[in-house]
């Protein structure tokens, strides 16, 4: 499938994407290469096929909701780098 130059620039305006006037040619037939990949998969017939949405089956990685005893806050702290009044001291990241 072909597609042209004005259409690049549509696409690029609707996605507020400023594209090279020089790479448009270049563009297009990268694009005008996938389009005809895609019209290759369209081909294949799949009609006895299910739909999915994963093309491996997930189960839930979810574990069970258990009750533990909290980490002695001596240990937690033991490799911290530094450390002060009982708590991790960190970099600040806002001004």
């Amino acid at each position: 499938m072909k597609i042209t130059s004005k259409e690049i620039i549509h696409v690029a305006n609707l996605a507020r994407i400023n594209i090279d006037k020089n790479a448009l040619e270049e563009f297009s037939e990268q694009i005008g290469k996938i389009l005809e990949y895609v019209d290759i998969l369209n081909s294949v017939d799949t009609t006895d096929i299910p739909p999915t949405a994963h093309a491996v089956h997930l189960t839930n990685a979810f574990r069970s909701d258990e009750e533990v005893k909290h980490t002695q806050r001596d240990i937690a702290l033991g490799n911290a780098p530094e450390k002060e009044d009982g708590s991790f001291v960190v970099p600040k990241i806002i001004g």
